[in-house]
């Protein structure tokens, strides 16, 4: 259940909410491939058809497709030319998140209050309009290649934006039960992890709500540092890792590489029942992650009673975490693209509102063991 502002928890109380973010509008994702990469979040992660936009519109120099499922809205965007921008950054980077789009009631006013604040413009606020009303968008440049955008769509009652039109597709295949956007994890290079922290902290009025170091996360042979950056509701929460030395390359460092750059490593999706999502996603041909059997041994032993059976949970992969307010159940899908850098998380909070510790160094032995495979360690 999105945390609403009758209903913050604690850890969210100090955040200067000086602009109000209502959630997470959209996400832009800059992909070689707009139509099968539709196609492939339609079959595999259960999202529907909403919107397109590209020659049939009087796009010509891109092509997107918009998919949804509950409150996550995607947009797949491809080009359509060489020489473009969007080209570019998919020869840089390879597919990967170009723009989280937050949801706000007045666009214009959180541009300029992080630009005043120091923050980088990436687009002044533009005015979109078509018959169902108008969207005003702004934007503003975050770590890596990664924007955020403003959107302010209070005046607006079409189905998404106003250079879309609706996508209607015989296939349609159903949900899987993913919510909405839980958190979304950034990578930086080393040393710039409390720069970007600042940047949320002075630039956008977030709150330092958790902070893990190396001692935290870390195995036998590889550590990362970590700081989680929330807004003041608690709807938008950005980790922000970055590598910690250790005797062979981490997960952030091979991320690094392949992507040539800072960006957003993972999203976090949440659902309602775990155990029924991952079942299907498994079935519909996503790989996840797994630990060793014997993580289960201890493991109610160590976050004490759940609601769930063990058993389902061994069988699939969940892991399971406790913390002052609740526990949660999490498991990690592999890469979704040929480059190892961006995958997805499945989240089910019952009542938690941490991120895993208890998790971290079962996972990250199983993220080694696919970085040996792949001879990146």
């Amino acid at each position: 259940m999105p945390i609403t502002t009758n209903n913050i928890p604690k850890i969210y109380e100090n955040a200067a909410d000086f602009m109000p973010i209502n959630g997470t509008d959209y996400l832009e994702l800059y992909v070689s491939n707009s139509k099968q990469a539709a196609h492939f979040y339609k079959t595999a992660f259960g999202f529907q058809s909403m919107a397109y936009a590209g020659l049939e519109t009087g796009l010509t120099d891109r092509e997107s497709y918009v998919v949804v499922q509950d409150k996550i809205r995607l947009i797949l965007t491809s080009p359509l030319k060489s020489g473009t921008d969007v080209g570019r950054h998919i020869d840089k980077h390879g597919d990967g998140v170009k723009m989280i789009a937050l949801w706000v009631d007045d666009a214009t006013y959180a541009y300029q209050e992080a630009i005043k604040r120091g923050a980088k413009s990436y687009m002044e606020p533009v005015v979109e309009k078509d018959k169902d009303g108008q969207v005003v968008r702004a934007g503003i440049y975050t770590y890596g290649e990664t924007i955020h955008l403003f959107v302010e769509r209070k005046d607006y009652k079409g189905l998404f934006l106003p250079a879309f039109k609706k996508w209607e597709t015989d296939y349609n295949p159903e949900p899987v039960g993913l919510k909405y956007v839980d958190h979304m994890v950034g990578n930086v290079e080393l040393g710039q992890m409390n720069e970007w922290v600042n940047f949320y902290e002075d630039v956008m009025g977030f709150t330092q709500i958790m902070s893990f170091d190396d001692k935290d996360i870390s195995t036998e042979y590889t550590a990362l540092m970590s700081k989680v950056m929330s807004n003041g509701n608690g709807r938008i929460k950005f980790p922000i890792n970055e590598p910690a030395e250790g005797l062979k390359r981490s997960q952030v460092d091979e991320y690094l590489d392949f992507y040539e750059g800072a960006g957003v490593q993972h999203i976090a999706v949440a659902t309602d029942n775990v155990i029924a999502t991952v079942k299907e996603l498994q079935a519909r041909g996503i790989e996840f992650l797994r630990v060793p059997t014997t993580y289960y041994d201890v493991l109610l032993d160590r976050v004490g009673p759940i609601d769930e059976d063990l058993e389902p949970l061994k069988e699939l992969g969940v892991l399971v975490d406790r913390d002052d307010e609740g526990y949660l159940l999490q498991i990690f899908t592999k890469p979704v693209g040929p480059r190892p850098t961006m995958f997805f998380e499945i989240i089910q909070r019952k009542g938690a509102t941490s991120f895993g510790k208890g998790n971290f160094k079962a996972l990250f032995e199983a993220i080694e063991r696919e970085q040996e495979i792949r001879g990146t360690l």
